[in-house]
């Protein structure tokens, strides 16, 4: 009777030597390909973004160009003269200080009449200080600037002043004071309305 062999032991099962060495390669050579960057997918409101940036710099711009202004209007401000005062207050403020000279009839007669002569030509445009007493009053006849009285009392004002001037009058310091006071009329009588330097100072503001 033939023997039969037989074996408990469970079959050895060797693996694909092919296997093993793709499992060894993988695990002991990295890999040399590095990350990709993130790409970007456009969504198509971009030019919303561009659009707050332009009209942020337009108003930065804008907020730059007025501080620019103010700061240039306020130096010019600073460095610019102060207006010229009127003929008026000028020729006003002169005859106060030719007062001093009330004692001095010769001196204090060609003062005020030198006073009255350049706020006329100042504030009428009137050749008065380049002339005589009788070239400027043939001239004030047709004229318009003054009223009758003004030209009459203009015309005694200057004769008398020419009288001590040039006669050697003596008038008392009374009648001297009668001549200044009729050139602050003719001044006072003269000046300006609140009006016409309205007018004037904006003419000025505008030239400048």
């Amino acid at each position: 009777m033939p023997t039969t062999l037989s074996t408990n032991s469970a079959a050895l099962v060797l693996p694909d030597p092919a296997d093993v060495t793709n499992a060894v390669a993988s695990e002991t050579i990295p890999d040399i390909r590095g990350l990709k960057d993130v790409i970007e997918i456009p969504t198509g409101n971009e030019w919303v973004w561009w659009l707050l940036f332009a009209v942020a710099v337009l108003v930065v711009a804008g907020v730059v160009a007025w501080y620019i202004r103010r700061h240039l209007a306020k130096c010019n401000a600073e460095l610019a003269p102060p207006p010229a005062p009127p003929p008026h207050v000028v020729a006003w403020e002169r005859l106060q200080r030719a007062l001093d000279l009330i004692h001095e009839a010769e001196w204090f007669c060609i003062e005020v009449s030198h006073i009255i002569r350049v706020y006329l030509e100042e504030r009428f445009r009137l050749h008065a200080p380049d002339r005589t007493t009788e070239e400027f009053l043939i001239e004030l006849q047709s004229s318009r600037h003054l009223a009758g009285e003004h030209k009459q009392l203009l015309a005694n004002f200057l004769s008398e002043c020419d009288m001590v001037k040039f006669a050697r009058a003596e008038l008392p310091e009374q009648e001297l004071r009668g001549l200044h006071e009729a050139a602050s009329r003719l001044v006072g009588e003269t000046q300006p309305s609140l009006h016409e330097e309205i007018e004037a100072e904006e003419e000025a503001s505008v030239e400048q």
